[in-house]
């Protein structure tokens, strides 16, 4: 797991470093390979907007969300990609022959979740 972070008209601090790397690799579970992410971080009249760029393999995935507090925006923007990811690996499946369609996908992976929460 390679993460490069780079802020833009904003000091850098360990906090947010630490954070958005917390964030962004819980994201390596969904993938089959390793990824690469590519972090901006910024601040453009007032609002604060993150970037992330993800190479996993042949995979590409791209997000970015402004808001008023950092935080939110890294986290707004690693649901963006958790979303773009599981739709991605959805078409996937529907595309085998005689595999789930993207509605049955969803619906079995949220149970999955739903029991793992449970147990």
């Amino acid at each position: 797991m390679n993460i490069a972070i780079t802020f833009r008209h904003l000091d850098s601090s360990e906090a947010i470093k630490d954070y958005a790397q917390e964030k962004i690799g819980k994201l390596q579970k969904f993938l089959r390979s390793p990824l690469k992410a590519n972090v901006t971080l910024s601040v453009e009249k007032g609002q604060q907007t993150a970037e992330i760029q993800l190479n996993a393999g042949a995979e590409h995935y791209t997000a970015m969300v402004s808001g008023e507090n950092m935080y939110a925006s890294i986290d707004k923007v690693c649901d963006k990609l958790e979303h773009q990811i599981h739709s991605v690996k959805g078409a996937k499946l529907s595309s085998k022959r005689h595999g789930m369609s993207a509605g049955e996908f969803a619906r079995a992976s949220e149970e999955t979740a739903r029991t793992a929460e449970k147990g």
